[in-house]
């Protein structure tokens, strides 16, 4: 599939996303405990086997007594007085029936009894151990939950598809499913490549700088659901590069950073020709993340991002991720994006969108946005202090303030929630 420009030998990204969702398989169901259950996508749909509440049950501390025994107009100045003939706590089910002129005394969330059409609040009667007097009659049914009234027998609950939040997880406990089928996390193996790197346990060298971008990938996988493996540093031979790659196979998407480019030492390119791998595309029209590879080594998802951490990071939110989330059983694969007033002057070339780390605010109800300062791909502070990436489109040249602008958040959802309608786009692709 030819998807590069003739002129410019650069894939647009909208392509690229297509190309790699196309790509990408959904993975299989596993069966799970609900204490793990946070944050995954459900493999099944859940129904309900009972009505929730199981009975009609008590909303209120207070008596459950016959409505047609406290319906007169003037209780405050002719209070009526009824037996109680038993108290029922929360957790006991009641063993009398409610007749002419008797109460039951009742907590909150127990079982209303045989008789009993309505329950009087605590606090709007005067009451003995045996005897309670109602100074405020209440209308036919107050302060009784109905059965079914949360859940009815029979009842798809949680679609599959779903993601499972803590609203979800104390659902799947109601209804006595201590296991469920989830969609299975994608396994990502991360290699990073290139002699001059050194590990985190490495002794220390001036020649060397320190391999943050296997680390900074590994954090990226676990956020988007998945389960790293660190395959350490390839060095650069391409014997070393086939070896680690060889290793990475056993997952179900392979990472590289590093070895994209054109340069001497640049393998990955040959490497993957080598041992058969299947490429899409080499080149993207963004910046950062110009130098990326995408294809199939043995069925195996591979990714060769670039070298630099802030174009490593960048390029795995655009590709990368949407594959793992599809990988996961997630229906929509993009970050939450919204529309923003841009705060400075920014230019640049026609020939690529860009992706600007930016720190997004909300002013009098409305987003405004400004960049991070300096966006050289080698900054990793401009992502450290970024909350959201502006989004610039291939065709744009300028941006002045005042412009609007749509930006991907990556943090700071504390502003979508203080978002109206019409600033949010919600979910998706950025190319969508």
């Amino acid at each position: 599939m030819k998807t590069a420009n003739a002129t410019t030998g650069l894939t647009p990204l909208h392509e690229a996303q297509k190309v790699v969702l196309d790509a990408t398989a959904v993975l299989g169901l596993e069966k799970i405990s609900i204490l793990d259950a946070l944050g995954r996508m459900l493999g099944e749909d859940i129904v309900a086997e009972r009505d929730n509440p199981p009975w009609d049950n008590s909303a209120m501390d207070g008596f459950a007594v016959r409505w047609d025994d406290i319906k007169q107009e003037h209780a405050i100045q002719k209070p009526v007085t009824l037996a109680v003939i038993e108290d029922v706590p929360a957790g006991k089910m009641p063993s009398k029936t409610v007749g002419v002129g008797q109460a039951i005394r009742i907590m909150t969330g127990a079982p209303i009894p045989q008789g009993a059409d309505t329950v009087l609040k605590v606090e709007d009667t005067e009451h003995a151990p045996n005897a309670v007097r109602v100074f405020k009659p209440e209308p036919r049914g107050s302060n009784i939950r109905p059965q079914g009234e949360d859940v009815k027998k029979g009842e798809c609950i949680i679609a599959r598809g779903t993601q499972i939040r803590p609203g979800e997880a104390g659902m799947l406990a109601i209804l006595a499913k201590s296991f469920i089928f989830a969609y299975q996390r994608p396994r990502v193996a991360i290699l990073s490549t290139g002699d001059e790197l050194a590990d985190l346990d490495e002794r220390f060298s001036e020649e060397k700088i320190i391999n943050s971008n296997s680390y900074g990938i590994a954090a990226a996988v676990q956020e988007a659901g998945g389960i790293p493996f660190l395959l350490g540093i390839a060095r650069d031979t391409p014997a070393a590069l086939k070896e680690k790659i060889s290793h990475g196979l056993n997952a179900d998407i392979l990472v590289l950073s590093g070895g994209v480019s054109m340069g001497d030492y640049d393998f990955t390119k040959a490497v993957f020709r080598d041992i058969g791998a299947e490429m899409n595309f080499w080149k993207l029209a963004i910046r950062p993340g110009q130098p990326l590879a995408f294809g199939k080594i043995q069925g195996k998802l591979a990714f060769g991002l670039p070298g630099n951490p802030v174009s490593s990071m960048v390029t795995f939110e655009q590709l990368v991720r949407p594959a793992m989330l599809k990988m996961g059983g997630h229906r929509s694969y993009g970050r939450p994006v919204v529309d923003a007033v841009f705060q400075e002057k920014f230019s640049k070339r026609t020939d690529r969108r860009h992706f600007l780390r930016g720190i997004l605010t909300r002013e009098e109800g409305v987003f405004k946005v400004r960049t991070t300062g300096d966006q050289g791909s080698g900054i990793l502070t401009s992502m450290v202090k970024a909350n959201c990436l502006i989004d610039v489109p291939i065709e744009v040249e300028r941006l002045n303030p005042g412009d609007q602008v749509i930006v991907q958040l990556l943090s700071g959802e504390a502003c979508l929630s203080q978002a109206g309608p019409a600033h949010m786009h919600g979910q998706r692709l950025s190319c969508c």
